[in-house]
This record gives structure tokens, C-alpha cells and sequence, in this order.
């Protein structure tokens, strides 16, 4: 059986650090919960495996498309970490990674000596032209066509809330 999917077991008793009122989720709910969690694994994890041929990571990859897609692609790097949602830390050794592929740059922000930008080379931009055709065509083969298009306006109601208020909290952190 697949415990992923399965519903949990509810304690009979509930655990004493686990409160009384503990919201748990019903049958139901916790399939819809594992059902997300498996979907979203699995799905990153494949497009992950057929983004490796081109030397590039899941983050290489949200980087580049972060970059192309802001104004005269260049973004600071406070910025891009928000909108990637990586650590500055952990941005600034992608970066250096990616830098070493000559797919981004480091530039200097005019008027902030300690600020950033991340910036896209040439190479970078080449890259994101050749495997995007690609990568989107592997989004819609194992997503987008597994759905009608009256499925699509749905998942996408459902799931538009849910982001919006993880942006709230995101911006609030």
C-alpha cells in the first residue's frame, strides 16, 4: 500500500503535547494534504532529472527565469533571494555557482556601495532560450495535460488563495 496517500491514523487519545482541541484533518483533507505533498515532490524531482542534461539545477533554472523576465535582466540580489526563496546566503553561493558557468554576473548597484545585482550574461540568456522550449514542454507533459481545461480554471481558483496568503506571510518575515 502507498503510505504516501493513505490516510493517517488519529490517535484514539490525543497527545497530551498535542492539545485536546488539536485541529486534526479528516480522511478526506489528509489525502488532499498527501496528494499535494507527493505531487509536489515528485514533480520537482522529475523536472529536476530532465533539467540535469543541460547542467542545470531546479534553483539554476528559477534563477535564470527570475532574471530574464525583470527589467534589462538584472535584479539585486536581496530581491532575487525574496522572489526565489532562498536565503541571501544561500542565493549568494548559487550565484557564485552560476557565475562559474558564466550564466549571471555580479554588478555593483549605483548609489548602495553594499548592494548587488544578479545579473544575466549572455550565456545565461542563450542557455534560458535553448531549455525553456524544453522545460515547458516537460511542465505540460506532466502537468498541465494531465488536466481538462475546466480542472485547470479550478485547481487554479482553488490554489490562487493559498498562495496569496503564503506571499502575506512571506512578506511579513
Amino acid at each position: 500500500m502507498d503510505t504516501t496517500t493513505a490516510p493517517a491514523v488519529l490517535p484514539d487519545e490525543p497527545h497530551q503535547d498535542a492539545g485536546e482541541d488539536a485541529p486534526w484533518l479528516t480522511a478526506e483533507e489528509q489525502r488532499l494534504w498527501r496528494a499535494h505533498l507527493e505531487v509536489s515532490r515528485l514533480l520537482m524531482y522529475q523536472l529536476e532529472r530532465e533539467l540535469q542534461p543541460y547542467g542545470l539545477s531546479i534553483n539554476d533554472y528559477t534563477i535564470l527565469v527570475e532574471l530574464s523576465e525583470a527589467p534589462q535582466r538584472r535584479m539585486r540580489m536581496t530581491d532575487l533571494a525574496v522572489a526565489t526563496l532562498q536565503s541571501k546566503s544561500r542565493l549568494s553561493h548559487q550565484v557564485t555557482r552560476m557565475e562559474a558557468a558564466g550564466l549571471v554576473a555580479r554588478d555593483t548597484c549605483p548609489g548602495d556601495r553594499r548592494g548587488l545585482f544578479a545579473v544575466l550574461t549572455e550565456r545565461g540568456w542563450e542557455t534560458m532560450r535553448h531549455v525553456a522550449p524544453h522545460h515547458v514542454r516537460k511542465v505540460r507533459e506532466h502537468f498541465i495535460d494531465r488536466f481538462d481545461e475546466d480542472q485547470i480554471a479550478s485547481m487554479y481558483e482553488a490554489l490562487a488563495p493559498v498562495a496569496e496568503h503564503l506571499r502575506e506571510l512571506r512578506g511579513r518575515g
